[in-house]
């Protein structure tokens, strides 16, 4: 029997694949727990027509994101941070810091979209990554300043 899958089966296919498979392992296992559908129904035909447009709707999207990116291509702000006399900070910059800075030059992002694996704590250059959907990261340099 041939089975278009719904989704991800291992050692068999992934979604959207058409594969051939015994007729008892398909009613019983794949069909019940929604993991296929027969090839040979009307779903089938839906089920392509809509993974088509669910394609389409992903590469939208996945422009919109790269579109988003590209204003923060070489895009640089700079923060000022109390500091010692030696250069230690007191306290550190945040992902919320950054994202309300970003907002200030124009590119409005939520401070969750800001990848930092720990609050910056040093003077100096550091280089954040901001995540869109799809996938789609861009990088902006941070500098870090002690307030005078």
């Amino acid at each position: 029997m041939e089975v278009i899958l719904i989704d991800d089966v291992d050692g068999l296919g992934k979604k959207g694949a058409t594969v051939k498979v015994k007729n008892g392992y398909a009613r019983n296992f794949l069909v019940p727990r929604k993991l296929a559908i027969p090839a040979a129904t009307n779903a089938a035909k839906v089920f392509k027509t809509m993974s088509r447009q669910v394609e389409i709707a992903h590469d939208k999207s996945r422009k919109a994101a790269e579109a988003a990116a590209a204003k923060y291509a070489g895009a640089s702000i700079e923060v000022g941070a109390r500091a010692g006399e030696d250069g230690t900070m007191f306290g550190s910059v945040t992902s919320a810091d950054i994202a309300e800075l970003l907002g200030k030059a124009g590119l409005t992002t939520d401070r969750k979209k800001i990848v930092l694996e720990e609050p910056i704590k040093t003077l100096g250059d550091h280089v954040v990554k901001v995540k869109f959907d799809q996938g789609v990261e861009a990088t902006v340099a941070v500098r870090v300043v002690p307030l005078s």
